[in-house]
């Protein structure tokens, strides 16, 4: 089975998410449709139909949810060697080509902005990226082609001082 590597409090997050769909949202909607099937037929209840379907969707997410539970390898990036670059560190490089400059946190899947350079470990970005420390140079295949860059620098801050999209269990309610 594959890891999905993530860091303590995007686990804690996860966890969140889970407990609330589970415990909250779908009794919630379970009641909602016992609500509407006491309307009578339910071939053209539309309030019926709709539970249905939010129970399909919070199952779905559920089972997704689950599963990254259990491939989580919990890592704090905060007690690892900041010598190279690695899972939770910000790295600096510039294009060799046209001399533009990107700032990249690699990350788990679920804690990625891409938009906002938190890119996920999985990423082919990300994967070049691993291992490399300070001046040195990494190639990668990405959509536009064949990109080269040079490790500018490093730094290692706390993820989610980084984040800009933060979820709270309003977004994780089915409406």
């Amino acid at each position: 089975m594959p890891i999905e590597p993530m860091t303590p409090k995007g686990y804690d997050e996860l966890l969140k998410e889970f407990k609330y769909l589970k415990d909250i949202e779908k009794p919630k909607v379970n009641q909602e449709k016992q609500c509407a099937a006491e309307l009578g037929d339910r071939s053209e209840n539309a309030e019926y139909h709709a539970a249905k379907e939010k129970l399909r969707h919070i199952d779905k997410r559920l089972f997704y949810l689950n599963s990254m539970i259990e491939k989580a390898q919990i890592i704090d990036p905060s007690l690892l060697d900041h010598s190279r670059i690695h899972f939770g560190l910000t790295a600096h490089i510039i294009d060799q080509d046209s001399d533009d400059e990107f700032t990249y946190t690699i990350c788990g899947t679920l804690e990625s902005e891409p938009e906002n350079g938190l890119i996920s470990v999985h990423s082919p970005l990300a994967k070049a990226m691993l291992g490399k420390k300070e001046g040195d140079e990494l190639t990668v295949v990405l959509p536009g082609g064949k990109k080269t860059y040079e490790v500018d620098s490093m730094m290692f801050y706390d993820l989610f001082s980084l984040k800009k999209n933060h979820r709270t269990e309003a977004d994780f309610e089915y409406k």
